[in-house]
């Protein structure tokens, strides 16, 4: 049996594995590098720009990062750590840019106004705190808010339209937000890497085993799908970056940190119009409230989407369940995962989360009817002829175990390495790939210490995100500096000015 050798092993052709792929390329030029995926193309799973919100969460619109507190008062911590996240992949993608290695912003990435609507009393108090409390943050110096149904109109005229001019309703919007295309994105990552001398990408190879020998090198036994022949790498550090798929590759590793890790698969559903006369009405990405009981990813908005060069309108997603891990999985995918040490913790979340579990076999049956129906809340005009229904990326939110309750169901994403730093993978789903460089920025951290300790790759990282070891929520002249440079480079210079703003 032949046995490939590599410094680096990237499991998954998804935005993680790619960035992390180009960020130690960049690094060090003589790492070889091997990217293996299980598909025959790239970007096919939660990267595909279908896949995903594509909205380059940044905390702007996203309601569920700012939850109301007991007190009345609004936690804000989260939205100004993922926003200032989402500024690192917006300086990498910028310096990537400026080096040729992506190709014209426009392609990829373009501004589009981030904005979040409530309706009635309550949810209009709750936004107009938000608003106070991130608005006096520098991060979020720019947020505009207004109750005012006739701004509201000019804001995003096809919500508003034939809407009640009684009925208490409130928005805030953010000029400079975006759209991501995350799937092109990720191709372009590759592609970049096909040029490098050290990089190979394999496609359609599964992974089927993984030890680790005494050297502290990890063996992977790999299967080709089309011939079913194997071969074995040997690689110096594997990264696990397969989505969905990454929960059973940890499992497979053996690693002790694995242990008692489960996962709560959930698929989604858009409603998509390609109707041209209905999409040029609507250019921004409008966000709601989540019903009570759904799921984070289960928010709903009414998103201005370029997907493959096209514009279109996505609403949703309408979230479902499951016991697939990914799209083009196995509906034994769960029901593999469950392990001894696991067994508590998923059974406990099982117990706990019955109205969750409610919720999604609600969701499921949804006529199409009855999906629009949802729509017209924010889109009175709506017609079922004029949206079509569309399947989202699946996602595989984090179980682990809990000394209160047996076990916990977690929404966000967590990185979990090996204590000797030679393997890595990242779990959970929301804000995923909009945090993509920041995330794996923290994986070199803490499975390339050593050498992320050196001048010449500090300067590096230094010179790819020039916040680099400074706080952007801390520091406002920096803010002002790193953003600056990025809207203009990246062609995203929708925002009001700074001196009105204060004003």
């Amino acid at each position: 049996m032949s046995v490939k050798k590599v410094d680096v092993l990237l499991v998954g052709a998804g935005v993680m594995s790619a960035t992390l792929g180009k960020l130690l390329a960049q690094l060090d030029p003589s790492l070889k590098i091997l990217m293996v995926e299980r598909q025959a193309k790239v970007a096919n799973e939660s990267s595909h720009g279908l896949n995903n919100a594509g909205t380059g969460h940044a905390g702007y619109c996203e309601l569920n990062y700012t939850p109301g507190l007991a007190d009345g008062s609004i936690k804000i911590d989260r939205a100004l750590e993922i926003n200032a996240a989402f500024e690192v992949s917006l300086q990498f993608w910028t310096y990537l840019v400026d080096q040729g290695l992506l190709p014209t912003p426009e392609k990829f990435i373009n501004p589009v106004y981030h904005q979040s609507f409530v309706q009635g009393e309550a949810d209009v108090a709750f936004l107009r705190k938000r608003y106070q409390a991130l608005h006096t943050h520098h991060l979020f110096e720019e947020m505009e808010y207004s109750e005012d149904h006739a701004v509201l109109h000019k804001w995003m005229p096809l919500v508003m339209r034939q809407r009640d001019p009684k009925q208490k309703v409130a928005a805030t919007q953010v000029k400079h937000g975006t759209d991501i295309d995350f799937g092109f994105l990720t191709r372009k990552l590759v592609k970049a890497l096909l040029k490098l001398d050290n990089f190979e990408l394999k496609l359609s190879h599964t992974i089927t085993s993984m030890k680790q020998h005494d050297d502290g090198r990890w063996h992977v036994r790999v299967k080709d799908n089309h011939s079913d022949k194997t071969k074995t790498i040997d690689a110096g550090f594997v990264f696990l970056g397969a989505g969905g798929g990454a929960l059973p590759l940890l499992q497979k590793s053996g690693i002790p940190e694995a242990t008692g890790y489960g996962g709560f698969p959930i698929s989604g559903q858009w409603l998509i119009c390609h109707d041209p006369k209905i999409v040029r009405q609507h250019t921004t990405k409008v966000y709601g409230r989540a019903a009570v009981g759904a799921p984070p990813m289960s928010v709903p908005h009414l998103d201005a989407r370029i997907i493959g060069g096209e514009s279109v309108l996505l609403f949703g997603p309408f979230a479902s369940i499951t016991t697939k891990f990914l799209k083009e999985g196995s509906v034994l995918d769960l029901f593999s995962s469950l392990k001894s040490a696991n067994l508590k913790p998923m059974l406990s979340v099982a117990r706990d989360n019955m109205d969750l579990t409610r919720y999604l076999v609600s969701e499921a049956f949804k006529s199409h009817k009855e999906r629009v129906a949802t729509l017209r809340e924010f889109y009175a005009e709506a017609a079922e002829h004029q949206w079509e229904l569309a399947a989202a990326g699946q996602r595989v939110q984090i179980i682990k175990g809990c000394d209160t309750k047996g076990g916990k169901l977690e929404f966000g994403t967590e990185i979990v390495t090996s204590k000797d730093g030679t393997l890595a993978t990242l779990l959970g789903a929301s804000p995923g790939a909009s945090t993509s460089v920041q995330a794996m920025i923290e994986v070199i951290e803490r499975c390339y210490k050593q050498r992320m300790k050196s001048a010449e790759w500090k300067r590096k990282m230094k010179e790819m995100i020039p916040s680099y070891g400074e706080s952007l929520d801390d520091n406002v002249a920096l803010l002002h500096e790193v953003r600056d440079r990025t809207l203009d480079t990246l062609g995203l210079e929708h925002r009001a000015s700074r001196t009105a703003t204060k004003a």
